[in-house]
């Protein structure tokens, strides 16, 4: 099988052969002078294929001697997922994988359709919800570092992820892809995934760019918000992704900000992304989002990719040379219509791309389904666990000797669906194949009883799980199995919650619906009146309503964790982990508890205008910087289970916090110090937070704001310090009128708390 690609073309051939006689010959002069290659070697050969210039010289020498041709073929699509390199300069193709949970399977060079290879089945990693409720930035450089191997094995350039847009309601179907409500925690976690990515000579593109947080009508939405909203919710992670993780691309968003879209929207590319944050690397348009070529031209976008030929339908095969970026470009240069400024400046940053990738001077070479790779897989998920209730200690699992499974999610693959994140894994273990390997070799029965029929079908893409998932058995008669096994079992297990299914957790659909899917209330109710020992599973990568709280002993947040699902869950249910989870989003009692109250909050009102050919939609966000916990703590609405929410097997107990100086400087720091003991009986960590709290501001702020966490791990009485440093960013709010950011003179309040409703105790300090 060819590495590159599906098709081996005469010049990919080339190429092929071009890159590996670079990387040859970049193995054999550094062999030749140490690990370190220096300047003072002789190089015969141009100087852009000189590993020991410096980076810019080599982008410079290169666009050099490129035709205006050239120039255009590389900032566009030349297949389904790559484009078109410089064979005559020996410069490769720039090739991009779907991400970031999971490498993507191969498809045919200008179809959709599998490609039919057999050795392109990726490990399935935790989807990001769960990673960001690790709240652990070690593991989001280890999540990073392992994607990364498998994407540069695959012979990718650029893997498209990781997602940060904000969870701004719990209807989005792609929440799952992202990294939570609140911008700090995003921020921190996405710098190490970054980080770890391209430390395998592979882009990170952090999508979406930007105010994409629905899936309704997400061609066709303009946003409004105002610029305090923006730059404080909405902003954050994608510029410590740019500015902190170094990120060498960034994707536009489909939706519109302000009139234009934003796969060339100049404020958002231009002003904000290249001129405030001062971004090198390249922006890639989502697929099929660009829509105009002398917007795309000068609005900042740099490489056009899309789903069908001609953007958004089906168009003629390999007609991508009628991309916006590519004949109707050129002919506008050379009509005069354009100049080459622009062109140079895109062709710049995909050299760029290509010097920090595939011709990186220090070549990396990856691995795939590596046992490692399992391994992070089955950390990462066991860590990201929630246990949200657990009266009584029904768990961990102890003293059952029959134990029932109830529920569809028990045994239904979630790698395979969800859209564009939708994966071929090598293997995928289901929470009850996880359950049977950890409980039956120690004489623990484990049964099953299907419970509900949801979705019964497992194909994507030409991905298909090979499940037969179909139950003849009516609703009533599935109801009535499982209660007669659940009054015969010393503990139920129920897993269900939503799939990967349209208008569940998935892509191009959000949910119609809070409430969970398929009838599985009455399921839950039926079997709480049948077995006191019922446990919840719920696996989701959203919040969902729980009318059964009540009646239910234990519950547990579950994510699509991937490979190793049966065998994460199968960890924290037993006791093998302890959990440390804790939720990166709020869970409202009902949908209506939340900030979003109208429909021109959500999903938008029709404006009765058109931009070419699509019927725009308008969508305010009037909620301001109130979203989740800064909605439900400041306006004193009660949640299901707070932000920041997660237990334990085992107890802790917090000290005094103290802090290093009772006031700062604008340009100095505070450092935060809380003594935190294990007073239980088993090993395990917990997740110190620390929120600020500004009471007198000039302007309506929330009650609290994450501005700093640690995550700490302790053996049964050991006391540790978590020690948590701001500095003057972590008070500050944005001011629109004066386009910064104001730190008033004033009385602030450090919050030390267990999630965000959960305060342990506070420091009150001065800002001089």
């Amino acid at each position: 099988m060819p590495l590159w690609g599906a098709v081996l073309t005469p010049n990919r051939i080339i190429l092929m052969k071009t890159r590996l006689f670079f990387l040859c010959a970049v193995a054999l002069l550094a062999a030749s002078c140490g690990r370190n290659v220096s300047r003072s070697v002789a190089f015969d050969g141009p100087a852009y294929l000189n590993p020991s210039l410096p980076e810019e010289e080599r982008v410079e020498d290169a666009l050099s001697r490129m035709t205006t041709e050239e120039k255009v073929a590389i900032i566009h699509a030349q297949s389904k997922f790559s484009s078109a390199g410089v064979p005559r300069l020996g410069l490769p193709e720039v090739w991009c994988t779907d991400g970031p949970h999971g490498i993507r399977a191969e498809v045919l060079w200008d179809e959709w359709d599998q490609a039919g290879w057999t050795s392109d089945s990726c490990t399935a990693f935790p989807a990001l919800t769960c990673l960001a409720a690790t709240w652990d930035p070690e593991l989001s450089l280890l999540y990073g570092k392992s994607i990364g191997e498998e994407a540069r094995y695959r012979g990718k350039d650029v893997l498209l992820g990781p997602g940060v847009n904000i969870y701004r309601t719990p209807l989005n179907g792609r929440n799952f892809e992202y990294m939570g409500e609140d911008p700090y925690l995003a921020s921190r976690m996405v710098v190490p995934y970054v980080k770890g990515v391209q430390s395998n000579n592979v882009a990170a593109c952090v999508k979406h760019f930007a105010l994409n947080n629905q899936e309704t009508n997400r061609f066709t939405t303009d946003v409004k918000v105002d610029d305090r909203t923006l730059y404080e919710i909405y902003l954050p992670a994608f510029k410590a992704a740019v500015q902190e993780g170094d990120a060498w691309a960034i994707m536009g968003s489909y939706n519109l900000y302000d009139g234009e879209w934003n796969c060339h929207n100049d404020r958002l590319l231009n002003t904000i992304l290249k001129g405030e944050w001062g971004f090198d690397g390249v922006v890639i348009s989502d697929w099929g989002g660009v829509h105009m070529t002398d917007q795309a031209v000068r609005n900042g976008l740099d490489m056009e990719f899309g789903t069908w030929t001609n953007g958004l339908t089906m168009g003629l095969t390999n007609a991508y040379d009628s991309y916006y970026l590519a004949r109707p470009y050129l002919n506008g240069i050379k009509a005069g219509e354009f100049g080459e400024e622009e062109l140079n400046d895109k062709a710049r940053r995909v050299l760029r791309l290509m010097f920090r990738t595939s011709l990186n001077p220090t070549p990396k070479y990856g691995k795939f389904t590596s046992p490692e790779h399992s391994e992070a897989a089955r950390k990462i998920g066991a860590e990201g666990i929630v246990l949200l209730k657990n009266d009584g200690g029904l768990l961990p699992i102890s003293g059952k000797k029959n134990i029932l499974v109830v529920g569809e999610n028990a045994i239904k693959m979630m790698t395979v669906g969800g859209g564009s994140s939708s994966l071929k894994a090598k293997y995928e273990i289901s929470p009850l194949d996880g359950l049977r390997s950890a409980l039956e070799p120690s004489g623990v029965k484990v049964s099953y009883e299907r419970g509900y029929v949801g979705d019964a079908s497992g194909s994507y893409n030409g991905v298909t799980t090979g499940q037969d998932l179909s139950d003849k058995r009516s609703a009533s008669q599935l109801l009535s199995d499982a209660v007669s096994a659940a009054k015969s079992s010393d503990m139920v297990i129920f897993i269900g919650g939503l799939n990967k299914s349209d208008h569940e957790d998935a892509e191009g659909a959000d949910r119609l619906q809070y409430g969970l899917p398929y009838g599985q209330d009455e399921v839950i109710s039926a079997l709480a009146a049948a077995n006191p020992n019922l446990v919840v599973v719920n696996i989701s990568g959203n919040a969902v309503a729980m009318p059964w709280v009540n009646e239910v002993p234990a519950i547990v947040q579950d994510w699509y964790i991937g490979s190793e699902a049966g065998n994460s869950l199968a960890d924290v249910l037993t006791g093998k982990v302890n959990p440390s989870g804790k939720l990166p989003f709020t869970f409202p009692v009902a949908l209506e508890d939340g900030p979003l109250k109208t429909q021109e909050q959500y999903p938008g009102v029709p404006t009765g205008k058109t931009i070419g050919m699509f019927p725009i939609t308008e969508e305010t966000y009037s909620e301001g910087v109130f979203v989740g916990y800064r909605y439900f703590d400041t306006e004193n609405v009660t949640p299901l289970f707070p932000f920041g929410y997660g237990l334990s097997y085992t107890t802790f107990e917090y000290g005094e916090p103290k802090a290093d100086s009772s006031s700062m400087t604008k340009d100095g720091k505070i450092t935060f110090t809380v003594p935190v003991t294990n007073t239980g009986s088993v090993a395990g960590a917990e997740v110190v937070q620390l929120y600020i709290s500004d009471s007198e501001a000039s302007v309506k702020r929330p009650e609290k704001e994450l501005k700093g966490f640690g995550k700490v791990y302790l053996e049964p009485g050991q006391t540790a310090e978590v020690k948590m440093t701001i500095d003057s960013s972590a008070l500050s709010f944005f001011d629109a009128s004066s386009h910064s950011w104001v730190a008033e003179s004033e009385e602030f309040t450090a919050l030390i708390a267990s999630s965000s409703r959960d305060v342990k105790g506070s420091v009150k300090f001065n800002l001089k």
